[in-house]
């Protein structure tokens, strides 16, 4: 019975977790388009909200490109590259763990800001609050993962975690059993991160993806006013 909550929860519940964020974000953006936005409540209260916004946003993104990079990439091209299992989980160690005490630092002025003023807390939604709570969990749940990281340096459980992703991703189907015996705080860390992504599409994360690159990247204008010349509106 044990196998088989393992088999629901990381290899069917992954697919569920993904297709709902795809599908309802393009539904959100198709009927909702104005609901698209982050709801920022700088104008209430300054304080807090640029630091810890600042922190968290870092943080996440860092921890975001750390978890695609490291999830997603074959094990051959680190090996190709001469990258040792050991050295790549210590680089995770030390990089995840700087990215998410920063981020933690960040999730906690913006949480005690958003739960403890009243104004903000007046205009927050249930959503608001909850992702933010599930955030916060997350990522003391991936900080509590270096404790166990620490004392099993040869890379081999990491390994066991890039074979699930990436069977998740080309429709492995034994994918659930490489993990079936790793810790239950690394469980609980995927588990978590498939349901922020379940519930991505009604939450304010939606704004990620509108995230203003294009602007880095835009040509330069210069905005030229005319004089009007005497009696030409006549």
């Amino acid at each position: 019975m044990s196998e088989f909550f393992h088999t629901a929860l990381f290899g069917i519940y992954p697919y569920i977790a993904l297709s709902v964020f795809a599908i309802g974000s393009i539904i959100r953006y198709d009927r909702e388009p104005y609901s698209w936005r982050a709801g920022s409540s700088q104008l209430l209260r300054r304080r807090q909200l640029v630091t810890g916004s600042v922190l968290f946003h870092i943080g996440v993104l860092v921890i975001f490109a750390g978890h695609f990079v490291g999830l997603l990439t074959p094990i051959e091209i680190f090996d190709a590259l001469g990258i040792s299992h050991t050295a790549k989980q210590l680089l995770a160690i030390i990089a995840g763990g700087l990215a998410g005490l920063m981020a933690l630092a960040g999730a906690s002025l913006l949480l005690h800001r958003r739960l403890f003023d009243a104004r903000i807390r007046a205009t927050s939604s249930f959503a608001d609050n909850a992702i933010l709570i599930i955030l916060y969990i997350q990522l003391l749940l991936g900080l509590g993962t270096i404790f166990v990281s620490v004392n099993h340096l040869d890379g081999h459980e990491m390994v066991t975690f890039m074979e699930w992703a990436q069977g998740i991703f080309t429709f492995d189907f034994a994918a659930s059993s490489y993990i079936l015996h790793a810790h239950w705080i690394f469980k609980a860390h995927l588990f978590l991160g498939l349901t922020i992504f379940l519930v991505f599409p009604f939450t304010r994360l939606i704004h990620i993806f509108s995230a203003p690159v294009r602007f880095i990247f835009r040509r330069g204008y210069q905005v030229v006013r005319r004089r009007p010349v005497p009696g030409a509106m006549k």
